[in-house]
C-alpha cells in the first residue's frame, strides 16, 4: 500500500510540475491583449489626429526621450547647429501636434513585441513616421506600461529617430 502512496505521489507531483511550467506561458495573455488594445488605440488616435485619447494612454509624469541618429543629427545641427541628439518631451507635446497636424499623419509599427507579470509591461517595435503618406522617420521604440485602476497606461516612452528623405 505505502509504494501505491508513493506512485501517486511521484504522479500527482510530476502532473503538477508539468502543468505549472504551462501556467505562466498563458497567465498573463488577457494582460498582453489589454496592451495590444493600447497599441492599436496609440496608432489609431494618431490617424484620427486625436490629441485628448493619445493623451489619456499616458500616466501623468512619465517620461519620453527622443534618441535622434548621427546622419539625421548632422543634418538638423547644419540648420540648427544647437540641436541635441538625446531631446525629452512630453505625451502632452506629442498629444498637441497629433491633435493640430495640419496634414495626414500616421504611425506603422512591425515587429510589436509585448511583455508583462500582469503588473508592469514593455511594448518594443520598430516604426516608420509618416505624413501624407512619406516617412519622414523610422527607427525602435518602447514602452513601459503599469496597469493601473484605469487600465494600462504608458509610463515611459524611448525611441530612435532616424531621419528619412521624405522628412
Amino acid at each position: 500500500m505505502r509504494s501505491l502512496f508513493s506512485v501517486l505521489f511521484v504522479a500527482l507531483s510530476f502532473t503538477a510540475a508539468v502543468g505549472a511550467s504551462d501556467a505562466p506561458a498563458d497567465a498573463h495573455a488577457a494582460d498582453r491583449a489589454q496592451i495590444q488594445r493600447v497599441v492599436d488605440g496609440f496608432k489609431a488616435a494618431i490617424i484620427a489626429k486625436d490629441g485628448k485619447a493619445v493623451r489619456g494612454m499616458f500616466l501623468p509624469g512619465g517620461s519620453w526621450l527622443m534618441a535622434m541618429d548621427k546622419a539625421g543629427l548632422a543634418k538638423v545641427r547644419a540648420k540648427h547647429p544647437e540641436a541635441k541628439q538625446l531631446v525629452p518631451g512630453s505625451y502632452e507635446e506629442f498629444a498637441g501636434f497629433v491633435g493640430s497636424a495640419p496634414k495626414p499623419i500616421e504611425e506603422v509599427f512591425s515587429n510589436v513585441r509585448i511583455q508583462t507579470d500582469g503588473i508592469v509591461g514593455t511594448v518594443y517595435f520598430d516604426y516608420r513616421f509618416e505624413v501624407e503618406g512619406k516617412a519622414t522617420n523610422h527607427g525602435a521604440e518602447t514602452w513601459q506600461l503599469v496597469h493601473t485602476d484605469e487600465g494600462w497606461k504608458i509610463s515611459a516612452m524611448l525611441y530612435s529617430a532616424i531621419m528619412d528623405d521624405n522628412g
